[in-house]
């Protein structure tokens, strides 16, 4: 552990130098006053990002407060985009090796070639290098002060000849990924679940990661869960980040036992029915459909399989229309639609939609995709359906930029 995060503190350094070559050939045509300027705030954010650095090496992040963790995370976030900045800085040294060698071979002086603008190119690169590290800067800045925050609700109209007729307009509300550690305090929160509220759905169902790694997290969230109501009940399954295995400081077996128990309990006195590899019915007007929530069980990524399919789907045969909550969309592709065929709708959550990309009319884009196939949205295999919820919180950035919070209002349609 120790040896990884002494990697990335090297890591830091070799940026922050290689970066700060383009901040002094920027500077160089502005005043004097200005230059220091510039200079001063490049030295202060550098100082930032090595601060961070250093501190991980003695205070590890899986012990950090939440806090500590908002503001690395902010360091991280320009780490980032200097990474990006130094991408054009990489076209340059390729391009002075090159002039570098053939100078070598030909043992021709050097010529320093003009642009027709009359900015050398190394000068030009450094200036395509800070504004495509301030630009992403700015949109990441905006996606932590609204981006965060700025709930959505999708409304997706689920239509099926299996469901019940007693059915037909049935409301279900699904949340997914609220990683209560990553909040400040409970105002955002209460804002969200004041929206679900106001939706009246008939049923809410959250799929998993309630923390980021430790029950604790909940602690003073309680009333805030509580407000969360509907006629036919609140239930909700565990997601990867629920059993405390990316907190590697454990005392024992028991401590993370007794965290994982408190988890359960905090969901249980509010008012949830966790869903443990089991199902339920929900009846309506002498119909029913099926509901089946099973522990976490990643398909990809390397993910723990928790999940034990076979237990939630014992005796459901009566149900005409079955419901599966499955945190990580890929159990979907892997066991889903292979060896359980009868199971109609599958709710998920997991990817966050990676809090980055691009959704508007004609276009929905984010690198997550190159990750997961089913990433945000409804799917559709033969008669079978999934429904990927883009996570109400965040983790690790801070924010939200193009892919926003999501609360999904789903409508079962008998046709």
């Amino acid at each position: 552990m120790f040896f990884r995060f002494l990697f990335f503190f090297f890591l830091i350094l070799l940026v922050e130098w290689y970066f700060f070559q383009a901040i002094k050939l920027f500077a160089s045509d502005f005043s004097d006053s200005k230059k220091k300027v510039i200079l001063y705030t490049a030295y202060g954010f550098a100082f930032f990002n090595i601060s961070i650095g250093l501190v991980s090496l003695f205070y590890p992040p899986p012990q950090w407060n939440n806090f500590f963790r908002y503001i690395s995370s902010i360091g991280l976030m320009l780490l980032i985009c200097k990474l990006l900045g130094c991408s054009f800085l990489i076209i340059d040294d390729v391009i002075r090796l090159f002039r570098w060698i053939i100078h070598l071979i030909t043992a021709q002086p050097e010529q320093v070639t003009q642009e027709s603008s009359g900015i050398p190119r190394i000068k030009f690169l450094s200036q395509l290098a800070v504004t495509f590290t301030v630009v992403p800067l700015a949109g990441f800045v905006y996606g932590m002060i609204r981006g965060a925050y700025k709930y959505r609700i999708h409304n997706v109209p689920i239509s099926s000849k299996k469901i019940p007729k007693g059915f037909n307009g049935f409301r279900i509300v699904q949340l997914s990924d609220i990683h209560t550690g990553s909040f400040l305090n409970t105002n955002a929160l209460d804002k969200a679940f004041d929206m679900v509220v106001q939706l009246k759905p008939d049923l809410i169902l959250f799929t998993g990661d309630l923390v980021n790694n430790e029950a604790k997290e909940t602690e003073g969230f309680e009333e805030t869960y509580k407000k969360l109501k509907a006629p036919y009940g609140v239930f909700s399954v565990l997601g990867n980040h629920d059993y405390g295995d990316y907190r590697f400081d454990w005392e024992s077996k028991e401590q993370k036992q007794q965290n994982f128990n408190k988890l359960l309990e905090v969901q249980r006195n509010c008012g949830w029915r966790l869903l443990m590899n089991e199902h339920v019915a929900i009846e309506k007007d002498g119909a029913k459909i099926g509901l089946l929530g099973i522990e976490n069980w990643g398909g990809k990524g390397g993910f723990a399989r928790y999940g034990k399919m076979h237990l939630a789907h014992k005796d459901t045969g009566e149900y005409p229309f079955k419901i599966l909550m499955s945190h990580d969309p890929s159990h979907w592709d892997v066991q889903v639609v292979k060896d359980y065929k009868d199971v109609d709708l599958t709710l998920s959550g997991h990817t966050h939609g990676m809090q980055f990309g691009i959704e508007i009319p004609g276009l929905k884009w984010s690198p997550v995709k190159y990750l997961y196939k089913n990433w945000a949205g409804l799917y559709k295999d033969g008669e079978q359906m999934l429904y990927v919820n883009r996570g109400l919180g965040f983790l690790g950035y801070p924010g939200r930029l193009g892919i926003w919070p999501e609360i999904t209002v789903i409508e079962l349609k008998n046709v």
